[in-house]
């Protein structure tokens, strides 16, 4: 039940720091889908290199700083419990992780979409 608990309130704290973010779709004050009447590829691609950066800038990074928070708050709180320092142990490690793989995705996508002749504005910064 506790974990439980737990959950429901990351998930409540989640949607309120973040469903801003997402409710307005913005990259730099650019729409997150460019309008177009003849799409080309290198719309799509714009359209590809917009939600990378969204998803990077706009949610990686804060869940990020949350977790980061999250566990600091967990390390200060754990009293000596070695099993409180454990848990926040933990999180600092899958958020480093986490950021990584985040990184290590966007490099993928960004090789794959330079083979595949995008030549735009560097992608997804």
């Amino acid at each position: 039940m506790q974990k439980t608990k737990k959950i429901l309130v990351f998930l409540a704290v989640f949607l309120i720091l973040v469903m801003p973010a997402l409710s307005f779709a913005y990259h730099l004050g650019d729409p997150l889908v460019p309008a177009c009447t003849n799409c080309s590829w290198k719309d799509l691609m714009d359209l590809v290199n917009n939600v990378i950066t969204f998803i990077l800038e706009g949610m990686v990074i804060p869940i990020a700083a949350i977790m980061f928070v999250y566990a600091g708050f967990e390390l200060v709180t754990s009293g000596g419990s070695t099993e409180k320092i454990g848990i926040a142990k933990k999180v600092f490690t899958n958020t480093v992780i986490g950021l990584i793989l985040a990184v290590a995705s966007w490099l993928i996508v960004k090789t794959i979409l330079s083979i595949l002749g995008y030549n735009g504005a560097w992608i997804g910064f």
